[in-house]
């Protein structure tokens, strides 16, 4: 048939996808995920000494089946734009309650009952996160951390230590089979749960879920109540951990409380090889299934070919960064933005015509500056106050000293004769040592807006290597400590180029890094480290200078070269222009990606100090070594009156957090309270502090 005269020379309009291509291009990264899972299912079959049998496919299912469901929360946290650190932390809760709940005497305990509880646990904790997030507005990476440590120190107080009893009947029907030799039980349970992700997702809340994540201002101004949907996220978030929690305990038959703590760099990697967009509005949970199954794949092959389990989070963190890396070849990826712009840079070199090479000129210089050079003595404007300059910085710093003032008044009517004691002055100061040091680099990396989640492993591995270099010899300090920072600066490197040329989460890219950290430390030490301080770095750490610990003449200087460079110096200047605006700073002139590279490169260098530091003060180094320290680092930043978006803080305030959490810490120590009180204390410490000092919003 002819088109119509009108439409001659126009061109014909597109034709409408058919329902098939257009499942496709919904479902098109979950099926990536199946296939990737299908070629990885293949290979294991491949290099196994053997055919896979029923029972090899039950074993594997049941094993990715916890990972699986817990990824599946995590997805709906993303998909509405959000974080939650503390997944890990909930499965082990629930895992905890339920060992230490259930009756030994009771061999056939409901399945249902139980389930029903694991999840409601799950669920509770979901709703915690959702009203600091979704009501309060606070940010998810600061509330689900601080709620990480809260619900650590719960499940140590519900139990402290592995044991307990579950319910051989939660074994019997979650391991076992639905269909005797043709389907495994846990397959049914992640049907169950992907059958209701699809109900969910043509409901309103689905519907929602993906306009949030999409762009929550115009889900917004269409009539979604934003708020309530990520408060729902948060909660049926929740539910999955509960659920995972659930599927935990009928595989171990006990509790543990730290069972689920090493999910975590597994979730976020499930998440993103399943196809959900980091950021929110783009994904699905199916996608998550197969996801989990890869990662479960992935370190099974490594189990085939004999490779030493350490390398297990190295394998995540890697998967984790390539699949994010995979993602990120997009028209309008961050990635292909940096190709494009140092393409443009190489060209204008090579014509000559890039601003480096123009000749100097002061009638280039920015009109401000130009306006100074002209201006008159008596022209020039009054400089403001002490007051003035420094109102801002002092209402949010002052608050830190004030507590600690508080905190100390109550150790001296508690523990008595301390404020008068130098002793307890010297103990307090050498403490705070490692926090203030680390008050500088993840400071540093606050302030410009991002968070540096390799601190514990960065710690950690850099007092290994010392101890395995050093061997009790002064003499070899003298290449250890340089060889110990050199790898901390390639570390903050890693980080930085991470953030800023691959445009990842910043989140994501230290979270992997410090799983793969974790793997290398595993690796350098043969899972016992060995070695031991030299006696000038223990005498640094515990020795005497008179009346005090050397280290503390150390620490004096680093206040002093920490003021200074944050406050006096251009790199400070610009570390606070690209915290309150990168594209501000950007347009002004300040070279924002060397700005940010520097401040995960200081961020890490300090997490290597402490490390060396942490090994003088114990003699020795160990594996998680560095693992108390992730909160305190960034309870420190927050409670010194740093805004955690960036922009806002002073050193000084930050060094005023430190030393009220170590005083917080001897407060603690000297009380007849559980250790678990204090991960619960910090956690409640920093969202009242966030919350205090929070920028009102207009």
């Amino acid at each position: 048939m002819s088109r119509p005269l009108a439409s001659i020379g126009q061109p014909a309009p597109a034709r409408a996808a058919s329902p098939p291509m257009r499942w496709l291009g919904r479902n098109r990264a979950a099926l990536v995920a199946l296939l990737v899972f299908a070629a990885l299912f293949a290979l294991v079959d491949a290099i196994s000494p053997g055919p896979m049998t029923y029972f090899d496919v039950s074993f594997q299912a049941s094993g990715a089946t916890p990972l699986a469901l817990a990824a599946m929360g995590q997805t709906l946290v993303v998909l509405s734009g959000g974080f939650d650190l503390s997944a890990g932390a909930v499965i082990s809760l629930v895992n905890a309650v339920l060992a230490a709940t259930m009756d030994p005497a009771d061999m056939e305990a409901s399945v249902l009952v139980w389930t029903l509880a694991g999840i409601a646990v799950g669920m509770a904790v979901g709703a915690f996160n959702g009203f600091f997030v979704a009501v309060l507005r606070l940010q998810p990476i600061v509330v689900t951390l601080s709620t990480m440590f809260i619900v650590q120190g719960l499940t140590l107080l519900v139990l402290d230590q592995p044991g307990g009893f579950v319910s051989p009947s939660l074994g019997n029907l979650y391991m076992g089979d639905a269909i005797p030799e043709v389907l495994p039980a846990s397959l049914v349970l992640l049907g169950l749960a992907a059958l209701f992700w699809l109900w969910l997702k043509k409901t309103w809340l689905g519907v929602a879920l993906y306009a949030v994540g999409s762009d929550p201002h115009a889900a917004a101004a269409t009539g979604v109540s934003v708020p309530l949907v990520r408060f729902c996220a948060y909660v049926l978030a929740g539910g999955f951990y509960g659920l995972s929690g659930v599927f935990v305990s009928a595989q171990t038959g006990s509790g543990d409380p730290l069972v689920g703590n090493s999910l975590l760099l597994s979730m976020f990697a499930a998440v993103v090889i399943g196809g959900t967009r980091l950021g929110g509005g783009k994904g699905g949970l199916v996608g998550t299934i197969f996801g989990a199954f890869v990662l479960m794949i992935v370190v099974n092959i490594l189990l085939a070919l004999n490779v030493s389990a350490y390398f297990s989070t190295i394998a995540e963190g890697g998967v984790l960064l390539a699949a994010v890396l995979i993602g990120s070849f997009a028209r309008d990826s961050v990635l292909v933005e940096q190709i494009r712009r140092l393409s443009g840079v190489a060209r204008a070199r090579r014509a000559g015509t890039h601003v480096s090479q123009r000749p100097h000129d002061d009638r280039k210089l920015p009109f401000v500056a130009r306006r100074a050079q002209g201006r008159s003595v008596g022209d020039r404007i009054a400089e403001p106050g002490v007051l003035q300059r420094h109102g801002p910085t002092l209402r949010y710093a002052v608050p830190a000293y004030a507590c600690l003032a508080i905190v100390l008044v109550v150790t001296q009517v508690l523990l008595g004769n301390t404020l008068a004691s130098w002793s307890f002055w010297n103990s307090l100061l050498v403490l705070s040592t490692f926090l203030v040091v680390l008050a500088l680099g993840q400071g540093s990396v606050i302030l410009t807006g991002g968070l540096d989640l390799s601190v514990p492993w960065t710690i950690g591995l850099s007092g290994i290597l010392l101890a395995g270099i050093v061997q009790g010899s002064d003499a070899a300090l003298l290449y250890a400590v340089p060889a110990v920072l050199g790898l901390a600066a390639l570390i903050g490197l890693f980080n930085g180029l991470g953030v800023v040329a691959l445009g990842l989460s910043p989140i994501v890219v230290t979270l992997a890094a410090n799983g793969i950290l974790q793997g290398i430390a595993l690796l350098y030490s043969g899972g016992t480290p060995s070695g031991f301080a030299s006696p000038a770095l223990r005498w640094l750490m515990t020795g005497r200078l008179g009346p005090i610990t050397p280290v503390l003449v150390a620490l004096a200087v680093f206040l002093v070269l920490g003021t200074l460079l944050l406050s006096r110096t251009a790199f400070g200047r610009r570390v606070y222009a690209v915290g309150n605006s990168l594209e501000a700073a950007r347009l002004s002139g300040v070279r924002t990606g060397r700005v940010i590279v520097g401040v995960y490169v200081l961020s890490a260098l300090c997490a290597a100090l402490v490390g060396i530091l942490l090994t003088g003060f114990s003699g020795q180094a160990s594996l998680g070594m560095g693992d108390d320290y992730l909160l305190p680092s960034i309870a420190i930043v927050v409670v010194g009156g740093a805004l955690i978006t960036g922009g806002r803080g002073h050193f000084l305030g930050m060094v005023g957090g430190a030393l009220l959490l170590t005083a917080l810490q001897t407060l603690l120590a000297g009380t007849t309270l559980p250790y678990a009180f204090r991960a619960i204390f910090f956690g409640c410490v920093v969202l009242a502090a966030v919350i205090a000092l929070r920028e009102k919003r207009t």
